[in-house]
């Protein structure tokens, strides 16, 4: 099925002053990211590393961009240049016909493990979002999640896309506190849209009360100024309500307002990945994690052969990402936390022998847990 030739819900160009005639927008076209363009032979290239990749990652496009500022964000409205040349969690994402890409995903939907469309925040995001999910849904029955925009829904909206097909919903939260949440989110430079805590948890709640258990997520970027025990906290009240944290590590787009704020340090990085696996997968408690006064995680109380068999196991460092219609990894998201000349801060496979041993000396797990040995 064409976007253009829907006979129940046909697609028709922008009202006047909504869009430039012949313009190259959201829903007739479609950004998908760098590593996405490689796996569909849209372009030529390959991955550092030799890996199977199936998760498509879909951004909406439009020539006013992304309604909001986030301080960390590449596309950031106050970020300068054109909004189609901005990156995306330090990415290229090339722009595509949406007919185009939906029969490619189609030929190809056997070697697909997970699909995500990003909205944006715009008055038009919800509605195209719809226009694309139909198409896709018509053709392709890869699992679909959305990551969605929150100031563009209601709960109608989101009941919406279950009912066409979306299977999972994801929510970037990103600062784990409202004080982080309202310094980088919420309060922007003028003519950027600031957004609400309140609004993004109230689509958090919606969410988890019609997808269910483990079918929302919630994406927390590590390095925004937020305490090892305020991840954690995080880490733990989701966990309680059977949602998934996601976590990235922040990356500075350049020129954005957070442009030359450093990375957290990669030790740190490990440290916060180990503990989510320990509360997510393995059950530990919240007593079983000891912060300094700065709230940094200082000591993990729990075996060190329990602990060392999370390591050697390696799950805990691949790429967070909504899974596959069989439970395993669906999308791995390659670069989206580190540049391709970089070391993996997550992996999008499962690490290997040298991996693990370079992961070890990043953990300094002698220095981590200098008290361990209790149970969870």
């Amino acid at each position: 099925m064409s976007l253009l030739e829907n006979p129940t819900r046909p697609v028709t160009l922008r009202r006047s002053g909504e869009k430039t005639e012949g313009a190259q927008v959201s829903p007739e076209w479609v950004r998908i990211s760098a590593a996405s363009a490689i796996a569909l032979q849209f372009r030529s290239g390959r991955f550092s590393r030799d890996f199977a990749f199936g998760g498509i990652n879909l951004l909406l496009n439009y020539e006013d961009g992304c309604r909001s500022d986030c301080s960390y964000c590449g596309l950031a409205r106050t970020r300068p240049g054109d909004y189609e040349d901005k990156s995306f969690i330090r990415v290229e994402w090339p722009l595509f016909r949406t007919d185009d890409l939906v029969d490619r995903m189609a030929e190809k939907e056997s070697s697909l493990t997970r699909l995500c469309i990003s909205m944006v925040t715009s008055p038009l995001a919800y509605r195209d979002t719809v226009t694309i999910t139909e198409a896709i849904r018509s053709k392709v029955s890869t699992p679909l999640s959305i990551l969605v925009a929150p100031p563009t829904l209601n709960r109608r909206k989101l009941e919406h896309f279950a009912e066409i097909g979306v299977d999972m919903i994801g929510i970037g939260l990103d600062a784990v506190t409202e004080e982080l949440f309202r310094r980088h989110r919420s309060d922007v430079p003028a003519g950027g849209a600031g957004l609400s805590w309140e609004k993004y948890w109230s689509v958090v709640n919606d969410s988890r009360d019609i997808f269910g258990p483990w079918k929302v997520n919630c994406h927390t970027v590590v390095g925004l100024g937020e305490t090892d025990a305020e991840l954690i906290d995080l880490f733990f009240e989701l966990r309680e309500r059977e949602i998934f944290a996601y976590l990235f590590c922040f990356n500075p787009e350049p020129d954005s307002r957070l442009g030359q704020h450093p990375k957290s340090s990669i030790s740190r990085w490990r440290r916060i990945q180990l503990a989510k696996r320990l509360i997510e997968e393995k059950g530990y408690r919240r007593r079983a994690f000891d912060f300094d006064s700065e709230g940094s995680l200082v000591n993990i109380d729990a075996p060190r052969e329990a602990v060392e068999d999370v390591v050697e196991e390696g799950i805990a460092f691949m790429t967070d990402g909504c899974p596959g219609e069989s439970g395993e990894p669906g999308c791995t998201r390659p670069y989206g936390s580190y540049r391709p000349t970089e070391s993996f801060r997550d992996f999008p496979f499962l690490p290997e022998g040298p991996d693990l041993a370079l992961i070890r000396g990043e953990l300094d797990l002698d220095g981590l847990m200098v008290q361990g040995g209790s149970d969870r």
